[in-house]
């Protein structure tokens, strides 16, 4: 029998209860991080004081950025505080759609919320079932498959024409070597930590096709705090921006040499457009077992439902030839 700790406890990458690894391919941030534009103006922020209650600069400046009226912005404690909280809008209250395998956070947060989960099987199936759905989410790319769905357009207009809300996670769409055009009629969240190598800066936004003030309002009081407001204030500078830039062509190099580096060991890979890609090893959780024994995490999918999957993370040569050289006797075992 499958207990509700079982479906809230959170399962995530980059993260365990272990010493630090030597090696961390578990998590998808920026393996050539932190940003240091955006890590020098965390450490100048002065947490003696309280942030905006209303968080107007930055509501603003986020707005000038996307090209949208402030009004249409909501910043969050991170994309997972953002996504509980669109659950509790009363006007979603209703069945909730996704594509598994997918983020688990999305059905994590219909759980406390009673909204009644649907599961497609297929883009037809999710496309069949959006109706049905007063919200629903797809991540660009897909965490952990990469998969860039070629039916984003057709979906916003469905759920636009049937009154649901299409939620767009773009979590990786920075890192993304051909990312496609989004729907405006969609929201889209963003969680920029992961592509600018601070994910332990909680801090994210939500842009929607219409006014969010009463969204903002179901926050907690001071949901983001002055460390987070620094950050997404400082990702949105030249300086930041031309960073990110640069370190993207660097981990598409670093993913296509981690993919080789596996299909020789004679693996089935299948890469991502951005900075991760999935390796069939078998039993996967066996073999990240092993792996962190040696110091070396990464991201068993079997919570995905992908038993015998890892996703793992662009990291720098010398990670590479570690993980590498630890897998070779595991697999031959």
């Amino acid at each position: 029998m499958l207990m509700i700790d079982d479906v809230l406890k959170p399962v995530h990458g980059g993260t365990d209860s272990g010493p630090l690894p030597r090696y961390d391919f578990s998590t998808n941030a920026n393996g050539l991080g932190p940003d240091p534009q955006a890590l020098e103006a965390i450490r100048q922020a002065d947490p003696s004081h309280y942030p905006d209650p209303l968080y107007a600069e930055i509501h603003t400046a986020l707005a000038q950025h996307h090209g949208v009226a402030p009004e249409q912005v909501a910043v969050g404690g991170g994309a997972s505080e953002l996504i509980h909280r669109l659950t509790r809008l009363r006007y979603l209250r209703g069945p909730m759609l996704i594509l598994p395998p997918t983020f688990s956070e999305y059905a994590r947060a219909a759980q406390p919320a009673e909204l009644p989960l649907l599961k497609a099987q297929s883009k037809d199936d999710f496309l069949r079932l959006l109706p049905q759905a007063t919200l629903a989410f797809l991540c660009v790319p897909n965490n952990p498959t990469g998969e860039i769905y070629d039916f984003l357009e057709e979906a916003a207009e469905t759920a636009h024409r049937r009154q649901a809300h299409l939620v767009l996670d773009l979590a990786y769409y920075p890192l993304c070597e051909s990312p496609p055009a989004l729907p405006r009629t969609a929201w889209w969240l963003y969680s920029p930590n992961k592509a600018h190598g601070l994910t332990g800066v909680r801090a994210g936004y939500l842009l929607a096709p219409h006014d969010l003030t009463h969204f903002r309002h179901m926050a907690p009081s001071w949901v983001l705090g002055v460390h987070g407001e620094a950050f997404l204030r400082a990702i949105l500078q030249p300086a930041s921006q031309a960073w990110l830039a640069q370190s993207r062509q660097k981990l598409w190099l670093l993913r296509r040499q981690l993919a080789q580096g596996l299909r020789e060991l004679g693996l089935e890979v299948r890469q991502s457009t951005a900075n991760f890609l999935m390796v069939r090893v078998g039993q996967a959780t066996q073999v990240a077992q092993r792996l962190r024994e040696q110091g070396i995490r990464v991201r068993d999918c079997t919570s995905f439902g992908l038993p015998e999957w890892l996703r793992l993370s662009a990291q720098v040569p010398e990670a590479q030839e570690a993980l590498l050289h630890a897998l070779a006797p595991l697999l031959a075992g």
